[in-house]
Formats: C-alpha cells, sequence, structure tokens
C-alpha cells in the first residue's frame, strides 16, 4: 500500500470508530508507530480536525464527516462471499439486515463492476448446508447490546417443561456452531444466565437503560466457565 492510499485508509478508519489508538492503525498497515503518527499530522496539516486523548487515542471532531465512499471491486466481492457464508449461519433477522447491506453496496458500484459480482455471486455455492436451528431474534438481540436496553423475553428453559416471561440485560452473544446463545443478567434469577435465541419465542427491547459497574469481558466470562467446570468434584 502506497502512503496515499494508507492515509486515505488511516482516515477512514478514524471514521468507524470514536477512538482509535496507534498500535491498532500499526497493526492494520503494517507500519510503525513513528509512520502513523506521521500519517496523522499530515491530515491534521491537511485541514482535517484530528483530536487526542493523551495515552489513548485519536478520533475525528464531531460534525466532520467523509464525502460518501467508493467500494472497490475486491472490496465488493469481500462482502458478498462474507454474505454467502454468513446465511448458513445466521438468523432470519441477521439474513435480511445482510442483504440489505449489500444492496445499498451493490447500488453504488459501476455497471462494469455490478456484472463481475453478479457473475461472481452466481458461481459461488456450499456443497453442504451446516445444521443449524432457526430462529429471528439476533438483530433485536445485538441492538439490545449496543444500546444497553433492557430486553423482554419469553424463554421456554432447555430440557424443561417451562415457560417464563423475563427481563434481561444482554451482554454478549455467542455461536455455538448450531445456534446463537445470548449471556446476560437475569433479573428473575438476579444472576448472569445463558439463553438459546431459539428457544426464545418473544423479544422486545424496552427503552429502560441498564448499567454495570464493571464492564463485561466475554473472554473473562469464557475464562471463568473453563476454571468453573475444570475444578475436580
Amino acid at each position: 500500500m502506497n502512503r496515499l492510499d494508507r492515509i486515505t485508509a488511516t482516515l477512514i478508519h478514524l471514521q468507524s470508530k470514536r477512538l482509535v489508538i496507534a498500535k491498532e492503525m500499526a497493526d492494520r498497515f503494517e507500519v510503525s508507530l513513528r509512520t502513523v503518527y506521521r500519517d496523522i499530522k499530515t491530515l491534521q496539516e491537511a485541514g482535517v480536525p484530528i483530536g487526542s486523548e493523551n495515552g489513548v487515542g485519536y478520533y475525528l471532531v464531531d460534525g466532520y464527516t467523509l464525502p460518501p465512499l467508493m467500494i472497490t471491486e475486491e472490496e465488493a466481492n469481500a462482502l458478498m462471499i462474507s454474505e454467502k457464508l454468513l446465511a448458513n449461519f445466521a438468523d432470519k433477522s441477521l439474513k435480511k439486515d445482510l442483504e440489505s447491506l449489500l444492496i445499498k453496496v451493490k447500488a453504488i458500484l459501476r455497471s462494469s463492476e455490478k456484472d463481475k459480482v453478479e457473475k461472481l455471486e452466481n458461481r459461488i455455492a456450499f456443497s453442504s448446508k451446516p445444521e443449524m436451528v432457526e430462529n429471528s431474534w439476533l438483530s433485536v438481540v445485538q441492538k439490545s447490546i449496543t444500546h444497553g436496553t433492557v430486553l423482554h423475553i419469553s424463554y421456554s428453559s432447555i430440557g424443561k417443561n417451562e415457560h417464563t416471561e423475563r427481563q434481561v440485560e444482554p451482554l454478549a452473544i455467542y455461536f455455538t456452531g448450531k445456534s446463537w446463545v445470548l449471556i446476560a443478567f437475569c433479573r428473575l434469577r438476579k444472576a448472569l444466565r445463558e439463553f438459546r435465541l431459539d428457544h426464545i419465542t418473544k423479544a422486545v427491547s424496552l427503552t429502560e437503560k441498564y448499567h454495570h459497574k464493571t464492564p463485561f469481558s466475554i473472554n473473562d466470562y469464557f475464562q471463568a466457565q473453563i476454571e468453573k467446570y475444570s475444578k475436580p468434584s
């Protein structure tokens, strides 16, 4: 990647997040931290309002936006292949969101690029579909996590003939290879619980916000589970 392309990509990267640390950009572009600092300075001298938090990272000042982005053929192909792949693992709500996103991306491609993407799309397939239980709640669950809102669910417990109404505070989700699982603080049980999305019969995101004093880390959660079940009985 030449310097001009890297500086442009740096600007796009800055717009993609509220705060970006220099090491993150150095790792992505495979350059030194000194090069990142130099690129940031070049953008600032060009008039781009980039702020910094000492020891934390860089950010674009609120109100600054880039013009509409152009998508390359390679990027469109990567997105299309991702959509094909995720279609085998995503629930109904996410499939709909992916399809909508891909349509928007195709809309800004040049005619020649559209033809190439369509040609590739018609020539990619999977020999078998993984065994996965269908559900329709991934989209609303993701939104509750990012917005920090309480989720009201109707849930059928696994292995029990029990149906409950619960208010939960969504923290994370993970995929088992067969089903999506929500990790949440359950207000009914007053503890962290896991909920398979295919056992949720109804999910409504409430307007109520929730707050936790300690930030949740899914890696720490998994590590705690490993330690819990590896202890000798």
